[in-house]
């Protein structure tokens, strides 16, 4: 165990918690708005951007990640508009890690958001707006403080759920020692090989974090219940 625990690699974790990191970053400036829009609308096409952002829940993460890598290809316009205008490639690296986690993480950042926004009081809202607020001071100032239990864990549950993401970044990434080989490839590639001790390892290191981050959510939600009698 002791030999094991010496060639344990940790870089593919740290891969993992540098893009899960900047996937929630990136998703929370991005589904903010979005997820306010969708509480506050009536709007026909309402529940078609309901289901488009729920996609990549119920779709394969083979289905998505190749979708995603066609898209992302020199060969689509995004992909070599990127590449002759910026210089950027956006398959097989990490930039492309982070552009398909933040299509598959999406709606576990939207969904909490939107679900606290719609159990606001609207007399809140509406006493924000007669106070002279403007929309952004009232989802910033107001609406925000409001749904911490929503917000903490749309944050936190996002984080993880990009933590443990194996099938889209592999598809878009590949496995690359030090730019894409994050942690859930390197257990695949270990249970390839049959090395089996490092792959328990490997597993039970993330197990230990998703089961502290989901504790982490109950606890914070718990106590913020109790604090508002609900």
């Amino acid at each position: 165990m002791i030999e094991i625990l010496q060639t344990i690699e940790f870089e593919p974790f740290l891969l993992s918690f540098k893009l899960a990191a900047i996937t929630t970053i990136i998703l929370f400036m991005l589904s903010l708005p979005l997820a306010w829009y969708l509480s506050q609308t009536s709007s026909r096409i309402k529940p078609i951007i309901e289901a488009i952002t729920a996609l990549p829940i119920v779709l394969p993460p083979s289905v998505l990640g190749f979708y995603i890598l066609v898209a992302l290809s020199q060969n689509s316009p995004i992909g070599l508009f990127f590449e002759e205008t910026f210089g950027i490639k956006l398959v097989f690296n990490f930039t492309g890690l982070v552009v398909a986690s933040c299509f598959y993480s999406l709606p576990f950042m939207v969904q909490p958001l939107q679900g606290g926004f719609e159990s606001l009081n609207k007399n809140i809202l509406e006493a924000s707006y007669i106070a002279g607020k403007s929309k952004f001071e009232t989802i910033i100032k107001v609406a925000l403080p409001n749904i911490k239990p929503a917000l903490m864990t749309a944050i936190i549950v996002t984080f993880a759920h990009t933590v443990g993401e194996f099938g889209v970044v592999l598809m878009v990434g590949g496995s690359i020692p030090g730019e894409t080989k994050v942690a859930s490839v390197a257990i695949y590639e270990m249970v390839e090989i049959m090395d089996y001790g490092s792959a328990h390892i490997y597993s039970v290191i993330m197990l230990i974090i998703s089961f502290f981050v989901l504790l982490s959510v109950y606890i914070f939600n718990g106590r913020q219940s109790k604090k508002f009698g609900i």
